[in-house]
């Protein structure tokens, strides 16, 4: 089985212990070559694809998990997007020469928005600073202060590709938790996130999920779950865009459209260009106009 662009969930058996694993290749590389991104900024992507691909399959919900940094330094916003169903996109902004810079250096003065917004149901956001020196850390402190869970990430990024591992104490309402007493919990995580700060970023981005827990966990009994498949998949289109432009009005487009000859709208997740001329624009409210007398009683 390949086994790039897949995530497996796993859990330590006779402990409190859950985990999830990702590895991103073909995905990771169709975002980073939607723009002329610099490398750290590639990294930085990686990373945060790595982490939303992880963190939406702790959810039991469908709909869309988004991890978005704004900022006041060079990286002004960067944004994954990752659906129940594992399909992302990702665009970051920035100013100026980054090279060489670190993640504290990329975002200065910055915060990490972490949005759930299912498709029934209301939408949740929390509000993490991004002040510790990589985003793993920012993320566990997360975890650590507004959901009291024990957690552990480790992301890395290089040759093509982008890896995520989490172990994180299951929540105190599981069944497997409960069973499991203090002393005995602690002496577990411990134990687990020791071997796992053992995992080197070579091993990390080429070997599969199978193979890199047998080599962490050897002597534990790891269940593994099926494994999910990961890609790359733009919500935009034509009629997202059209129905943003009819938002605008006829006679604001069509005064545009005295001064340049099409309209041109732009994803800025797939740099896909979607084009308008007067004929589209007439269309468009035609159809609209359409579109409310069917709807009148």
């Amino acid at each position: 089985m390949n086994y790039h662009d897949t995530s497996r969930r796993f859990m330590i058996d006779n402990s409190a212990i859950r985990g999830e694993w990702c590895l991103l290749e073909s995905t990771y590389q169709t975002v980073i070559a939607k723009h002329n991104y610099p490398l750290e900024i590639q990294g930085l992507l990686g990373e945060m694809m790595a982490a939303a691909v992880m963190l939406s399959s702790t959810l039991k919900f469908e709909g869309r998990f988004t991890l978005q940094a704004r900022g006041e330094g060079p990286i002004q916003l960067a944004t994954v997007e990752c659906t129940h169903d594992k399909h992302l996109r990702s665009v970051a902004r920035w100013q100026g020469d980054i090279e060489g810079l670190g993640f504290n250096e990329l975002l200065q003065s910055a915060s990490l928005a972490i949005t759930i917004e299912p498709d029934k149901g209301e939408n949740y956001q929390g509000i993490v600073p991004l002040e510790h020196g990589n985003l793993s850390q920012c993320l566990e402190f997360y975890f650590q202060q507004s959901e009291q869970l024990d957690t552990r990430i480790w992301l890395h990024e290089g040759n093509g590709k982008a890896a995520g591992l989490m172990i994180q104490v299951m929540p105190f309402n599981s069944a497997d938790a409960l069973n499991v007493d203090d002393e005995a919990q602690a002496e577990d995580w411990q134990r687990v996130t020791t071997l796992a700060d053992t995992l080197t970023a070579e091993e990390h981005l080429a070997i599969s999920a199978e193979e890199l827990l047998h080599r962490l966990y050897h002597e534990e009994n790891v269940r593994m779950f099926d494994a999910e498949l990961i890609d790359f998949k733009c919500s935009c289109s034509k009629k997202k865009m059209s129905a943003a432009l009819v938002s605008l009005g006829k006679e604001e487009l069509l005064q545009i459209l005295e001064e340049q000859e099409q309209i041109n709208m732009n994803c800025e997740f797939c740099n896909t260009n979607h084009n308008f001329d007067k004929v589209d624009i007439h269309m468009l409210f035609e159809s609209s106009s359409a579109s409310n007398d069917g709807h009148t009683h």
